[in-house]
């Protein structure tokens, strides 16, 4: 659960990075990286859902 917890926060971090430069400094590249990373956290989330619930019925 800790890994989750890491990679979420790695990628939370990179997404908002990313947003940031787009928002900013029209960085075309940068919304690229947003949305994949976007779609990455989206997974990962999906997955902490799961274990999250397998913790708390134990």
């Amino acid at each position: 659960m800790n890994e989750l917890i890491a990679k979420i926060k790695e990628l939370s971090n990179s997404l908002l990075e990313d947003a940031a430069l787009q928002a900013e400094k029209g960085n075309k590249a940068a919304g690229t990286r947003a949305r994949k990373a976007s779609l990455e956290l989206e997974k990962v989330l999906k997955e902490f859902r799961k274990v999250s619930l397998e913790e708390s019925k134990k």
